[in-house]
């Protein structure tokens, strides 16, 4: 194999790869064995014809295309190691010369890793944040308990109100004629759900147990039925059940009954203790965010496409795998959202920018701060995804390649970059 490396503009890179005409004709050998058992020859058994032959029917590049699958991979493989880049992309492949007797040449262009210029990293001005709690933000997270614990209580002496639990019958009429699947019994709605179009739910309120009535309403001009978009519709509805959530009194007993404490002083007091270690992370968390987006804008460097499409595409491979662990298809997420793969890549793109320009930055800083990690800390990293995969220490470590060690020990040297950055920052 014979490599040529031509450099292209904004960090692209061409590889131009050989391969002797012995090895090509060597994989068209093995295409041909592989291949042979599917072609149907006259005068011959299945599978049993003579490649000569085979080639003189259906042409001599009968067996180019899976020759040519069969030496590319490792062929750009040897290539990529040979060349000694840090390519951050997927290779764009274009066959060059395959022919019968001659080398096979085929090219490979990709993306290499751009060189950052560091601007101001040190000493970045940030707002400085007052994390607080107030009584109604602790009230709150001590409702959202109290919902959990209430029970649901049948309701007679009384209208509807906000936040009931219904079960009606209604039926739907636009221009005065019903539409299909505008009907249903005994449907369970809760008010303030907004699980109804348009005001639907509010006209409910203060209507009463067995009472009927009609809700006039107007479907979106975005309704996913074209039929009914943006036109009034009139509802029958009549109200079968009220039920309501009777929440438990907030008093000492409550506090003993949901937390480890005595008195609903002291639960309110952990409950705020609570918020306020919540809000402290979150502020260290946008405060790093701030830093680094002022750092990364102080900065220059060339983003080639290619390496945007290469991390866009790695998103939505990993937002594949997390719908679908829950349950979800792809196909069904588009839809539900009415989103296509396209629009999904197109959302995604510009926080694949961020997320590359950030990683660039953040590598330099490493470079320029001379960052190092120490082998305790890479043991501990190890001690502490054995405990997470719940694995044996020396069992996960022979499972990690060199180039996944290498990595994990960049992503430690860059957390420490943005701990660096960040601790150097100023609060203003």
């Amino acid at each position: 194999m014979s490599l040529q490396v031509e450099k292209l503009e904004k960090n692209m890179v061409k590889l131009t790869i050989e391969a002797a005409a012995e090895e090509f004709e060597a994989a068209i050998e093995k295409a041909y064995v592989k291949n042979k058992g599917k072609i149907n020859v006259q005068g011959f058994r299945k599978g049993k014809a003579p490649r000569a032959i085979i080639e003189k029917m259906y042409g001599p590049s009968v067996f180019y295309e899976d020759a040519a699958n069969l030496i590319i991979p490792d062929a750009y493989e040897k290539a990529a190691e040979e060349s000694k880049l840090e390519i951050v992309s997927r290779p764009e492949i274009d066959v060059v010369q395959i022919e019968k007797g001659k080398p096979f040449i085929f090219t490979a262009e990709v993306a290499v890793k751009p060189e950052v210029t560091l601007g101001d990293y040190k000493g970045i001005e940030v707002e400085k944040t007052e994390v607080s709690v107030t009584d109604e933000e602790i009230i709150a997270e001590i409702d959202k308990v109290r919902d959990q614990n209430s029970r649901v209580i049948t309701v007679e002496d009384r209208p509807v109100a906000d936040k009931d639990m219904l079960v009606i019958d209604f039926e739907g009429f636009v221009d005065g004629a019903p539409f299909e699947g505008g009907k249903a019994e005994d449907y369970s709605l809760t008010i303030g759900s907004h699980s109804f179009i348009d005001t639907f739910e509010e006209q409910l309120i203060g209507k009463s147990l067995g009472e009927e009535t009609e809700v006039n309403v107007t479907f979106p001009a975005e309704y996913h039925a074209a039929e009914l978009a943006g036109k009034p519709a009139l509802f029958k509805v009549k109200v079968k059940e009220i039920k309501a959530k009777e929440l438990p009194e907030l008093d000492d007993e409550f506090a003993q009954d949901v937390s480890e404490f005595d008195t609903l002083d002291e639960y309110k007091a952990d409950i705020k203790a609570t918020i306020i270690e919540r809000k402290e992370k979150e502020a260290k968390t946008a405060k790093e965010d701030k830093v680094i987006e002022k750092v990364v804008a102080n900065a220059t460097m060339e983003i080639p496409d290619a390496m945007i499409e290469t991390q866009v595409r790695q998103m939505a491979d990993d937002f594949a795998q997390r719908i679908q662990s829950q349950g979800i298809t792809v196909e069904q997420y588009f839809q539900f959202t009415g989103m296509n793969s396209k629009q999904l890549l197109d959302q995604m793109r510009p926080q694949a920018l961020k997320r590359i320009e950030s990683r660039l930055v953040l590598e330099a800083v490493v470079k320029a701060e001379n960052i190092t990690v120490s082998d305790d800390d890479v043991e501990k990293e190890f001690t502490q995804m054995a405990e997470t995969y719940k694995m044996e220490l020396d069992k996960l470590k022979e499972l990690v390649g060199e180039k996944e060690k290498e990595q994990i020990v960049m992503d430690m040297a860059v957390q420490k970059a943005v701990d660096f950055v960040v601790e150097a920052a100023v609060e203003v």
